[in-house]
């Protein structure tokens, strides 16, 4: 199969078994019970909601991959159930691979973040301004090729990077260099070029040699030069709430740098895992990838090199997500807890994400929370059960709760069961007391708590409300 299935060795010997069938990977279980059964209730409730095919989850926990599973359907009609072995296209998130190995070739002195991408790929909009670090951080000013979320009619057909360069990214600039952020998939087609013109070896090549052999990634598949096969997921689309219809196959050439990638998600994981332990990179590399690139004017861009860098309930979060049509995926890392969720989907769905994050959330449980939503999850708990702590009340909140009130909480958040977590905590001061707004998270709902608490800790306000 020609361009198929990685990976060449560094002696260019072609491991041939793993191009002709999808090594066989055991699926991993060595979480809690507990942890298990909330994450499979996140994928199965939110596949249910968005009406998404399959899903396979890969989870990290202290560093370590500790969780496969697939659900749902890969194939329908006929039906094929999905598991862990099975390839998705993981879209974006491939654009991480992409700044790793030019950051590799940095780490070689081949080149340089703070070179101009002309230095290396000539003709382009003022190549000689726009920097490589730029360019992985969406922060160029060079036109997206791709912004819409379906697949155009002229992207049925193949193409190659130049005659996407020559299209796109000779077009004047949309701002200048380094004074906006805005997303570009045209950036990693550059980048792309640059990894193959400076290390002289295609693109799937030196990722290969690099990252996939080392790390024992052996299903990653070039779903950009061919198609999966029959043996993974199957691509779906629908259109508006219509039924699911197999998704057209994307032209040669488009994906190529920017969404090329199809793997497991237990190869995504080992990938992570790589991540969190600094294995492929070295330090200042990984620092350069995971430190928010600033604009001119000083503001923040929440993106680093190739991924975005934002909190999540004050953990340091590593993320991305990606779309190709049929798949979405979600990657989410965090890096000082050792924690990692993949989500891989075979529909355009926006689901990936929601349950990416609703199982960040679920590893990382309460006990990671502020003293202030820690102590708000309990009072809900208590709630549920029809208790609640008059000793953390002031006299009108003790008042307000009521027998009858006290009841009514009890009947109507009782049945929800377990939530998966408590976010926010927004604090302003107010009538001498700090208001705090947190939201209560389900798989299928949310709900709205609003607190007011005295400088001496007593709660003036515990109110919750419907959001969703």
């Amino acid at each position: 199969m020609k361009g198929s299935c990685l990976v060449p060795l560094a002696a260019g010997v072609l491991t041939v078994v793993l191009c002709q069938a999808v090594v066989a990977q055991d699926a991993v279980d060595t979480i809690t019970p507990e942890l298990k059964g909330r994450v499979d209730r996140i994928a199965a409730q939110v596949m249910e909601m968005r009406g998404v095919p399959s899903v396979s989850v890969s989870v990290v926990e202290g560093g370590k991959l500790v969780y496969t599973h697939a659900y749902g359907l890969a194939h329908i009609a006929p039906d094929k159930a999905a598991t862990p072995e099975m390839r998705y296209s993981i879209g974006s998130v491939s654009k991480q691979f992409t700044a790793a190995a030019i950051l590799l070739l940095q780490e070689q002195g081949k080149l340089s973040l703070d070179d101009a991408v002309g230095k290396y790929v000539p003709g382009l909009t003022r190549g000689d301004e726009v920097t490589i670090r730029q360019i992985l951080s969406h922060t160029s000013g060079y036109q997206d090729y791709w912004p819409e979320d379906y697949l155009m009619t002229p992207m049925m057909k193949a193409t190659t990077a130049q005659q996407i360069l020559d299209t796109w990214a000779k077009k004047p600039l949309d701002f200048e260099p380094g004074t906006k952020w805005q997303y570009s998939n045209t950036n990693f087609v550059i980048a792309g070029l640059i990894v193959e013109k400076v290390s002289g070896e295609k693109l799937m090549d030196f990722l290969g040699e690099h990252i996939f052999h080392p790390l024992g990634m052996r299903s990653v598949w070039d779903s950009d030069e061919t198609k999966l096969t029959s043996t993974d997921a199957t691509p779906y689309i629908r259109a508006a709430l219509g039924p699911l219809r197999a998704a057209p196959k994307e032209g040669r050439g488009w994906m190529f740098a920017a969404g090329e990638l199809a793997m497991t998600a237990h190869d995504l994981a080992l990938w992570d895992e790589s991540l969190i332990h600094q294995t492929v990179l070295k330090p200042e590399s990984y620092k350069e990838m995971f430190t928010e690139v600033k604009l001119k004017d000083g503001s923040g861009t929440h993106y680093g090199l190739g991924v975005e860098v934002t909190d999540l309930n004050g953990h340091r979060e590593i993320e991305h997500s990606g779309e190709v049509t049929g798949f979405v995926s979600e990657n989410i890392m965090l890096p000082d807890d050792g924690i990692a969720v993949a989500v891989l989907t075979n529909h355009m769905a926006n689901g990936a994400g929601e349950i990416g994050r609703l199982d960040a959330d679920a590893v990382l449980g309460p006990e990671s929370l502020s003293g202030p939503a820690k102590q708000a999850l309990e009072i809900y708990r208590g709630l549920q059960k029809g208790q609640i702590d008059r000793s953390l009340l002031a006299p009108n909140l003790s008042d307000y709760f009521d027998a009858q009130t006290v009841k009514d909480y009890q009947n109507s958040l009782g049945p929800l069961g377990e939530p998966i977590t408590i976010e926010g905590g927004r604090e302003s001061l107010r009538g001498g007391m700090t208001f705090r707004a947190f939201t209560i998270v389900y798989a299928k709902k949310r709900l709205s708590l609003t607190t007011y608490t005295y400088s001496d800790g007593k709660l003036e306000q515990y109110l919750i409300y419907p959001v969703s």
